[in-house]
């Protein structure tokens, strides 16, 4: 026979455990991304991962939290940057250029990262087995910018026919391969090169001016973490207006800040897949899942108003070419 009393007595404390476990429950954990980059991150590149993550229903300060590491301009602070972001056990290390990018598979080869860079072949570099199936740690989307260097010497040459000698401006910190690239194009158009060689950020304005001193006629910019901040691509239009010479960029800022000309990709259309490959990962997938991804769409910018100030007469069938041309 149930004694009722102590039934109750029992059901109570049941109840009143209950109740203050369930006052005890943990908050919900955050999702930890480790952000590696070069320079400051809260800007335009940034909004295009928070975008994306947002869309898997990932906010910051509700069930998400990041970790950012800038190297400040400094290649050579990444390996340190991310043995932090390997201590701290983050779920997934978003890593952003080449010099990032190899601190981040040496510090770790289980944490996935996710890559994102405009200058490199991940599959040469060895942090792919292949961009269909990459395996390892490490998926991302790439731009190979030795396929298009050869269309920014083209461009350039369209523009400006007379040209005999181009400046290639060139972050070393990111490898020969586009550098390489570049100079097969020229020399394909009996072009001279000057290699104007900076690394990190450091540099331009001696590099600038040796490349002037040389007799450039014409600046090509190559890819680099460091030449898509617009204090850098600002740098550089200034300089070539000084000197009077054309000159193109892979990042479209190049032509808003009184550049001549910008063959870049699409980014609003390709950057955004970074935060939802992001959010996938933290959702439990592997980064082999994933192919990598290659951007299909580029953008071509022609600074009309530079043109004018250079005294190039831009040929119409390059105008008719240009996504859009700054009147």
């Amino acid at each position: 026979m149930i004694d009722r009393r102590n039934f109750a007595n029992v059901l109570g404390l049941g109840l009143l455990g209950a109740s203050v476990m369930a006052g005890a429950q943990p908050a919900q954990r955050l999702a930890v991304v480790g952000v590696l980059t070069t320079n400051r991150v809260r800007g335009r590149n940034f909004g295009f991962v928070v975008q994306g993550l947002r869309q898997l229903g990932y906010e910051e300060g509700k069930n998400l939290a990041f970790e950012i590491r800038s190297a400040a301009g400094q290649p050579a602070a990444f390996p340190g940057l991310a043995a932090e972001l390997v201590q701290l056990k983050v779920d997934v290390i978003f890593a952003a250029g080449p010099a990032a990018i190899q601190a981040a598979m040496a510090a770790t080869r289980t944490i996935p990262i996710i890559a994102h860079d405009q200058e490199t072949d991940p599959v040469k570099a060895g942090w792919a087995r292949s961009l269909a199936r990459p395996s390892g740690n490490l998926t991302g989307l790439f731009l190979d910018a030795p396929l298009v260097a050869g269309k920014w010497v083209g461009l350039l040459r369209e523009a400006a026919p007379g040209i005999r000698r181009i400046g290639l401006l060139w972050d070393a910190t990111t490898g020969s391969a586009q550098l390489l690239a570049a100079k097969a194009a020229a020399q394909g158009s009996a072009i001279e090169q000057w290699v104007m060689e900076v690394r990190g950020a450091g540099g331009f304005d001696t590099a600038l001016r040796a490349g002037a001193s040389a007799g450039i006629q014409a600046i090509a910019m190559l890819g680099s973490p460091e030449m898509s901040w617009r204090v850098t691509a600002k740098l550089v239009a200034d300089f070539a207006a000084e000197h009077r010479l054309p000159a193109i960029s892979p990042f479209r800022v190049f032509s808003d800040v009184g550049g001549l000309m910008s063959y870049s990709l699409t980014r609003e259309d390709f950057e955004p897949k970074i935060g939802v490959l992001i959010g996938k990962i933290l959702n439990g997938a592997k980064p082999g899942d994933f192919a990598i991804e290659l951007p299909t769409k580029f953008e071509f910018v022609i600074n009309l108003k530079t043109a004018k100030a250079l005294g190039l007469a831009i040929p119409q069938s390059l105008l008719l070419r240009a996504d859009e041309v700054i009147q």
